[in-house]
């Protein structure tokens, strides 16, 4: 029996990654730890150059990893046509415990050859100052009248970093993301919406139930409308994504359970941190204004408008509000929490809403991708799948196929083969002896066995000895009567011929 070499290594490993994974609601976070956001596992490592034109190309659909320091620069290059939206987002991770303040920022810019900005954003800690994964985008979009950043060819994307100087100096790590929305088959309004109903809608039935969150935007759980239960850390920040589509709204709240400390503890401000980025993982909303003091406490996202193309064009937050698909939730526990109230979990449970019938997508001129709601991506929410398990899944579905398919070909093929060498066999004269092989020795007959005695030896004039003989009495590629097998093959293999 062969074995497999590295099998019990890697057992092991994957154990020992379980173990470590299953592990992370209970740790407590030191100083200067990394922060435990996973990463794209298929993030390729850049190093954005200090001059534009030195920059790294970065491709459509991809997911890229670099570090930035403080008051540095960074440049990368996109080559973008004439009628695709391009949207590079940034997230900023920040060791964990470090000191960050509320001027702390990463900008993320595209620029045009001339140095027109095209589109820009800051992701900021703002009153809620503690380290923590914060994410924006810069856009360029195609506009029927605009006059810059609408030619095709080559852009630049600019990341800034501006810290005080009481901040903590360390490198910040920072995912990027290239993602592409094709343009419209035809422009349509260049409005936002003015009306949309603005009333929290009442809480959702079903009773609570337990999920946790995911540590990332690539590895954030999926959630539904519901109640759901989680425990969070001081320190940790969970991420969560919902699917929304066009016509639909969000609205999101979060709670703090109690503390069992002593009512000596003190307060703490801007205690929970919630926000939602959209399927760019461009800001939407934040709220982190809860006063928390051991008893349970809640915050909740400003009602935001229905998903709308148009709403692209506000000129406030609501235009991030501008495509269907997955929008993420973040929940952040301040640390200062831990050093009032313990190191120990709290209860956390979000309230999802996701109102409204979904309506027809805006005429693309080319395929969604991420901008939208599939079948699929409503199946994960319900089971609660990330991103990551989602796509294993498809992929054994694939695989699963594959080998259907594959097997039924094969099946396909032996029948047939089969039923040509029986055919093939029938249509053979059926003869009791075996006639002589040219050039070799008599050979024996069908029906006897060797036995006792002298062997065959040739004849005057004949050629070499007998040839192989089977169990039978033939030669190779004989069938009884004096026949040949199909295609010429050796009796006892199996499998189609070797003409198939």
């Amino acid at each position: 029996m062969k074995r497999q070499r590295g099998t019990g290594r890697a057992t092991l490993a994957a154990m020992a990654a379980m173990c470590a994974v299953a592990a992370l609601p209970g740790q407590s976070w030191a100083a200067g730890e990394p922060n435990p956001y996973a990463f794209d596992s298929e993030a390729k490592s850049v190093q954005g150059a200090a001059v534009n034109s030195d920059g790294p190309s970065l491709k459509a659909g991809s997911t890229y990893k670099d570090t930035i320091k403080p008051g540095e620069k960074r440049y990368y290059r996109v080559d973008l046509d004439a009628r695709t939206n391009a949207y590079v987002s940034a997230v900023a991770v920040p060791k964990l415990a470090t000191k960050v303040s509320y001027a702390d920022k990463l900008s993320v810019s595209i620029e045009d050859r001339s140095g027109s900005r095209c589109g820009d954003n800051d992701a900021r800690f703002g009153s809620a100052a503690y380290a923590r994964p914060i994410a924006a985008y810069a856009e360029r979009t195609i506009e029927k009248d605009a006059s810059s950043c609408q030619e095709e060819g080559a852009y630049y994307v600019l990341l800034e970093r501006s810290s005080d100087d009481t901040s903590t100096p360390e490198p910040w790590a920072v995912e990027i993301r290239f993602a592409s929305e094709p343009g419209l088959k035809a422009q349509g309004a260049t409005a936002p919406p003015e009306n949309w109903p603005s009333a929290n809608p009442a809480p959702p039935g079903g009773g609570p139930q337990k999920r946790h969150g995911g540590t990332s935007f690539t590895d954030a759980t999926g959630l539904k409308q519901g109640e759901w239960q989680d425990e969070i850390r001081p320190g940790q920040t969970l991420f969560y994504r919902v699917p929304v589509d066009w016509g639909q709204q969000i609205f999101a709240s979060a709670d703090l359970g109690t503390s069992v400390a002593p009512d000596s503890a003190a307060g703490v401000g801007s205690a929970l941190a919630l926000a939602l980025h959209n399927p760019a993982r461009g800001a939407v909303d934040e709220a982190s204004s809860m006063y928390y003091s051991g008893k349970q406490n809640s915050i909740a996202l400003d009602a935001l408008p229905p998903v709308a193309y148009e709403n692209r064009y506000d000129t406030g937050s609501d235009s991030g509000m501008r495509f269907a698909g997955w929008y993420y939730l973040s929940v952040t526990l301040n640390p200062e929490v831990g050093k009032e109230y313990g190191r120990h979990a709290f209860a956390l449970t979000l309230r999802v809403n996701v109102e409204g019938e979904a309506k027809a997508a805006p005429a693309y001129a080319g395929p969604a991708g991420d901008f939208e709601v599939t079948k699929d991506d409503q199946e994960a929410a319900d089971s609660g799948e990330r991103a990551p398990e989602a796509a294993k899944s498809d992929t054994m579905q694939l695989i699963a196929a594959a080998g259907i398919g594959a097997g039924t070909v094969l099946v396909l093929g032996l029948g047939v083969w089969t039923l040509v060498a029986r055919r093939r066999a029938t249509a053979l004269p059926a003869q009791g002896v075996a006639g002589p092989v040219p050039g070799q020795g008599q050979g024996m007959g069908l029906g006897h066995a060797a036995g006792p005695g002298p062997s065959p030896r040739p004849g005057p004039g004949s050629g070499p000895g007998p040839g192989p003989v089977n169990v039978a009495g033939h030669a190779p590629g004989q069938v009884p009567g004096g026949g040949q097998a199909p295609g010429g093959q050796t009796p006892g293999q199996y499998g189609p011929p070797p003409s198939w």
